[in-house]
């Protein structure tokens, strides 16, 4: 079933193309990602999709039975709308019955009066017509996995992050046919992103997505396309594929070019020395050699970014930390913590949005002072410091300006200088775009400009706060190889997965109340140890509820249910929840036994072994949570 056709969409600005003619379509089912070089028009692409830019030719067309929602990577609220207002503001009949029902409910709560009562009980009649309560606990999951407590709050006093994740829990939670996202996973920690991951899957929806997490992409998406040289190109297989099959396409494209092109020098001969007079016969040669002449110029000229700055000399003292401690208020971000950083190190900085990272930076940039301790730093360390904020009061000058502003000639790796626009040039911003000013680029463009002014600096230790937010896939893998071949210190926080496991050498784990573990691998290993750490956690706790007998299956039991009713007087959703408790707890434990029962199965293969025990702990561990919410409902607690 076709969901979207797009015929043949162009798009420039002024004189700046950014693609002609493309065409493609989305079936029901398809998962598609969208990659091209910032600037190439990926964000514009679609919003011309949704309407809200328009293309310069071309038509894009629905399904006019299908639901399309979009999140937009800048999304836009009115300001003045509190969160819950601006999650609830859909034409979604079953969203509206539950904000229906949970303000009936909060007005029942505050006050018992026959008006509140009739309200709530209208209120679950419509719930139950519409079998909403399933919906209702949908709701709940994506805002707690969002970490979205702030309901009451005004969109305007919320950080861009939030703004985000807000954007990113409405258009979930509309349940579309098609879902369209901009960068997705910004703002999300590695948390939210693997549960992000794991729900996009379970669910049967339509995607276009931009990313340049290459994770994501392989786990959520079955095709690619691709803008390059204001063209489309279809790959369908995952991120590993389509740099292979780029890299063919490119070859055979290269191939014809260079045939074209020796045969355009044959031809160009025998055109000069034709006389003027040109007979008849000689028309058709004469418009082969036309089309030859298109072909053979036809290549573009490849640039390729280029991080090739000088750095400074390293000292024998690099940074140190004795005895740290730094907390706001009750909240501790770290405690007691000593560390020696050595020559090379490259360290991931990893934990939940909101457990102090970036102020552990802004602590060794002498933006935040320690609570007690001592940071001491080398004499030779020159710090280069790429924040989220990124570039700041500089929408009124032009781009080559932002960089004179810093060096007129910037000396390189080689020993030889460079003047600010041949640095440009080789950072991939040609000579029309250096005048022009930075709030015409794009949010990747600046990301990439704003680099360029930290590595200028010569650093010998960066320090790099999302430095993957906004950048194409094209200009991380250069900063990738960058950041291999660099021999000072490089610190990082980052959520994207591929890059953390590509540049680390081990982490700094931020695993709350003021803990700071030091893990020696990249993020894949530490995620499979602590998976392995959680599932014996599971089991031990399974082991002492079978040992002081509070097994499952007896707190489901009738008579216990009855009793629980008697010591409390549920609330009208208490009372739902509390039903509901009993069926999910009797699934999982049928769903255990079966398990178990395959486990105890003779089997010679390991991967079915494996996927059946990752499949127990995750059930075991859902049982445990939810056998304690049913607890806390019968005794009152």
């Amino acid at each position: 079933m076709n969901y979207l056709s797009v015929e043949s969409v162009s798009k420039s600005f002024g004189l700046k193309p950014l693609f002609n003619k493309i065409s493609f379509g989305l079936n029901q089912g398809d998962r598609i990602a969208l990659i091209a070089k910032n600037g190439a028009g990926k964000s514009t692409l679609l919003k011309i999709l949704v309407g809200k830019e328009i293309a310069d030719e071309g038509s894009v067309t629905f399904r006019k039975d299908i639901v399309v929602t979009y999140l937009d990577q800048n999304p836009i609220f009115n300001e003045n709308d509190t969160v819950l207002e601006a999650i609830y503001n859909t034409n979604n009949p079953m969203l509206n019955a539950v904000r229906a029902y949970e303000e009936a409910l909060t007005a029942f709560e505050k006050e018992y009066t026959d008006e509140t009562s009739a309200k709530l009980e209208a209120s679950s009649a419509q719930m139950d017509k519409l079998e909403a309560w399933g919906f209702e606990a949908k709701v709940q999951e994506v805002l707690q996995r969002l970490k979205i407590a702030f309901l009451d709050k005004q969109i305007g006093m919320l950080s861009g992050g939030q703004k985000k994740r807000v954007a990113l829990a409405k258009v979930l939670i509309d349940e579309p046919h098609l879902l369209i996202l901009d960068e997705p996973t910004n703002h999300l920690d590695v948390e939210m992103i693997e549960w992000l991951e794991n729900y996009l899957v379970s669910r049967d929806m339509t995607l276009l997505l931009v990313t340049h997490d290459r994770y994501f992409l392989d786990r959520i998406c079955n095709e690619i396309i691709e803008i390059d040289d204001g063209k489309l190109h279809h790959y369908r297989g995952d991120f590993q594929y389509y740099v292979e099959k780029k890299a063919e396409r490119e070859a055979i494209e290269g191939s014809e070019i260079d045939k074209a092109k020796n045969l355009f020098r044959r031809e160009l001969e025998w055109v000069r020395k034709m006389p003027k007079a040109r007979g008849t016969k000689s028309k058709s040669r004469l418009n082969a050699f036309e089309d030859t002449k298109d072909k053979a110029f036809s290549g573009k000229t490849e640039t390729k970014l280029e991080l090739g700055v000088k750095m400074s000399r390293i000292g024998g003292k690099i940074l140190e930390f004795k005895n740290i401690k730094k907390a706001f208020g009750e909240t501790k971000i770290v405690n007691d913590f000593s560390y020696i950083f050595k020559k090379g190190e490259k360290i991931g900085v990893i934990g939940k949005n909101g457990v102090g990272k970036s102020t552990f930076l802004n602590m060794i940039m002498g933006l935040e002072t320690p609570d007690s301790g001592e940071i001491q730093t080398g004499e030779t360390m020159v710090f280069g410091y790429y924040s989220q904020e990124g570039l700041k009061q500089t929408e009124d000058k032009r781009v080559i300006e932002v960089v004179k502003d810093i060096a007129e000639f910037i000396p390189l790796a080689d020993g030889s200088k460079l003047s600010a626009s041949g640095l440009l040039t080789k950072f991939l911003f040609p000579p029309e775009v250096q005048y022009s000013m930075v709030s015409k680029l794009s949010g990747g463009e600046r990301r990439r400009l704003y680099l360029m002014t930290i590595l200028i600096k010569n650093p010998n230790f960066l320090i790099l706060d999302e430095p993957t937010n906004d950048l194409d896939i094209v200009t991380l893998s250069v900063l990738e190889d960058f950041l291999t071949n660099f021999q000072g210190c490089v610190l990082i926080v980052t959520h994207d997965r591929y890059f953390m496991d590509k540049m680390v050498d081990h982490l700094f784990v931020f695993e709350g109340a003021g803990v700071l573990r030091d893990f020696p691998g990249n993020y894949t290993e530490y995620r499979d140890k602590k998976e392995a750490e959680d599932k014996q956690a599971a089991k031990s706790g399974q082991e002492t509820v079978v040992e002081n007998k509070i097994a499952p299956e007896a707190i489901i039991e009738k008579n216990v249910a009855e009793t629980a009713f008697s010591k409390k007087k549920f609330s009208f959703k208490e009372k739902l929840e509390y039903e509901q408790l009993e069926k999910d707890i009797a699934n999982l434990e049928e769903q255990k036994n079966k398990i178990t029962a395959l486990l105890n199965s003779s089997t010679d293969n390991h991967d079915d072994v494996v996927k059946w025990s990752e499949q127990i702990g995750e059930i075991i561990s859902r049982l445990d949570e939810k056998s304690l919410r049913w607890l806390e409902l019968s005794e009152g607690v």
